[in-house]
Formats: structure tokens, sequence, C-alpha cells
């Protein structure tokens, strides 16, 4: 697959990959994600501000640079190779895909405050009872005159601990499992003090990001914060849960690329018998099996990312997802045997790197979710060709 970058999205990774290696140092992040505050607001800042990432896959028309898909894949991949803990994904991808796809007032005001650095979001969607399904939801929603209250609960609510705003899926009709009558709510939050209808239960993950466990209880909201048709939520979700897959993806590739050129390194480094590991035959097979996964990985993200706005979409993420876990599983683990015990230690950056490629193995879906999705999409494809 050819995959050549114009000149402005060179220009673009450039722009990242040179702010992050003078002023994304690893250790300072991690401080960072270990603080009362989670993270470091002035980069997001930053970000807004100095490179506009935040701006270049939102609409012109709500104050973002109209970018698309390779945009996305080149900045995510970027952020990964540095571990980088801002929610970029989960607001600008996620939260910005569910955005744009509403002509609500508020959804367009929350657009410009994601270009503009001011809103975090979080996605509450997954439940107890959920699995990896994101249409499973028992969350309810009930009209009240020109209200809506909602009840349920929602957790590994990616991001919650820093957002501005959650957005909430919510059942307004229908069966739990129905990915018919889901509704789409979006709310102020604020995650240091209290919030009526809300308690949260904040929490760091293995990975240094952070999320939330929520109740929900007579949450009282106006018709005007529902971003979706009532009962039409499903194909909005869908499709914006596929592109921060595939932005996942690419951040995987960013991180895997980076752990093998460690990993190589390190083995040239180190010495035994008073020769350098990566002389040693065997160690050369394993980084070999860990360079093809790597370019399997780089392949499927591709591929994943150009088939966004194609009817192949939903099988090409999930073919990149089912190869981006085995892919992490096998690197991660590979390099942390060749760096030896140093490679869990934390003071080693490649026992971060692990963590967070052991978190992406299964988030928005794990290996199996996604291999037996890609056969359904397949069949449906054939269905549609038939």
């Amino acid at each position: 697959m050819d995959f050549s970058l114009t000149d402005e999205q060179q220009l673009l990774k450039n722009s990242v990959s040179d702010y992050l290696s003078n002023r994304y140092a690893l250790d300072t992040s991690r401080r960072a994600a270990r603080s009362d505050a989670g993270w470091q607001p002035q980069v997001w800042k930053s970000f807004a501000e100095e490179l506009g990432i935040l701006a270049a896959p939102l609409p012109e028309d709500r104050g973002g640079l109209g970018g698309g898909a390779e945009e996305v894949l080149v900045i995510s991949e970027v952020l990964g190779r540095h571990l980088v803990v801002e929610p970029f994904i989960g607001t600008v991808v996620l939260g910005g895909g569910l955005l744009r796809r509403s002509s609500t007032a508020v959804a367009k005001d929350l657009i410009g405050g994601i270009a503009a650095g001011d809103v975090v979001t979080g996605f509450a969607a997954l439940e107890p009872t959920s699995g990896q399904s994101f249409h499973s939801v028992r969350t309810t929603a009930r009209r009240d005159g020109q209200h809506w209250l909602l009840d349920g609960e929602k957790i590994v609510v990616s991001d919650a601990p820093i957002a501005t705003h959650l957005i909430i899926t919510a059942r307004t009709s229908g069966d739990a499992t129905d990915t018919s009558g889901l509704t789409l709510f979006v709310v102020p939050f604020d995650p240091t003090g209290p919030n009526s209808g809300i308690e949260a239960h904040h929490y760091r993950t293995i990975d240094d990001h952070h999320a939330s466990d929520l109740v929900i209880s007579d949450l009282r909201v106006p018709d005007s914060a529902r971003i979706s048709e009532v009962d039409q939520a499903w194909p909005l979700v869908d499709v914006a849960l596929d592109e921060a897959t595939a932005a996942t993806v690419a951040e995987a590739v960013g991180v895997l690329r980076k752990v093998l050129a460690d990993t190589v390194e390190y083995t040239k480094q180190r010495q035994q018998f008073g020769v350098a590991i990566s002389n040693f035959q065997a160690l050369q097979h394993r980084m070999v099996n860990m360079h093809i996964e790597v370019e399997q990985a780089v392949a499927a993200s591709y591929l994943a990312s150009l088939n966004l706005d194609s009817q192949r979409r939903a099988r090409a993420v999930s073919a990149a997802k089912a190869t981006i876990a085995r892919a992490a599983r096998l690197v991660g683990q590979e390099a942390v045997q060749l760096h030896g015990g140093m490679g869990m230690t934390e003071e080693l950056a490649i026992g971060h790197y692990f963590k967070r490629l052991t978190v992406i193995e299964s988030e928005f879906g794990n290996r199996d979710f996604h291999t037996a999705r890609y056969h359904r999409a397949r069949g449906a494809e054939a269905s549609r060709r038939g």
C-alpha cells in the first residue's frame, strides 16, 4: 500500500514531533499524570494555540481546520511515539466526531471549545453489563416535560477526571442490547466538585491515563442537551467509535516503532561474554519477528484510516484493531524480555510503553471482539454484493 504524506502533512508531522521532542519529557508527563491535576493543561493549550492540532480534524465552519483521517493518523502516531497522555483521541477524535455530526447549537459551541483547548470530553457509554458492546445500554432517559431524567451506571469513562463535559448514551426505547433506541446527551461536568445527579469515582489506569465510574441518579437535563435524534444515536456512535479506534491503532504504531527502536538499541549496548547481545542469532530472530509485526501494524493502520469513508469501514477497522492487538502483545512482551528485569521498572521508558500497549490491546474492543466483528462485516458486504 502506498501512503505518501503531502507536503502539508509532512510539515504537520515535523511540527508535532519537534514540539514533543523539545518540550514533552517522559518523566515530567508521568509526574503530571500522578499529580492531583492528572495531566498538563498548559500542554493542551499549546496543542491548540501553537500547533493547532486540536482543530485539525474539526469542520472549518465550527472553528476547525477541516482535516481528515490522514491528519488524525499522522498526529496520533507521533503522540503515541512520545507517549502523550493528554486526551487527543478521546476529545478531538471521539468527542469531536460525535459533536460534528450533530446540528444542535450546543454541539457547535462545544466543537469551537475543543478547537480552542477549552473543552475536554468524556464518553460515558460502557456499563457493568455491556462487555465490549457499546450499544448494550441500560441507562435510561425518560421525558419530563421539556427535560429528560437520566438513570444508570457507566464504567471506565476515559478522561472523565479531567473533563469539562460528558457525552452520555441513554436508552429511550427498546431492549438493552438493541442498536436502535439510543439517544445522546451532553452535560457539563466538574470532576473536582459535586455534580447534581452524578456520583463519580475517579482513578488512574495502569498506563497513567485517567477514567471514572459514574452513578447517574435522576440527572435532569434540558432537551437542548440532546445532541442526536431520539432513538437514532447508534449510527453516529458507530462511525465515531471506528474513527477513534483507527486513531488508537495509529497511536499504537507510534508506540510500537519506539519500542522496537529502543529494544534494538539496548541490545547493541548490553553485553554478555564480552560481546553485544545483538550479535546473538536467537535474539536477532526475535527482533526480526518484532519488526514484521510492526510493519504489519503499519499497513493495517493505513488500511483502517483510508477506509473510514468507505463501505468497508467496519471490516478495515476491525482487521486493523485485531492486528494491533496481536502486535501489541508480541512486541511488548518481547521488548520487556530482551531488556531483562529492567523492562518492568518505572525508571526505564520501556516499562511505560509496555503498559500503554497492554491497555491498547483491549481498548475499543479486544482481538476476539474485532475478529468476530470482521467476519460479520465481511458477511454483510458479501450480502450487499450478492
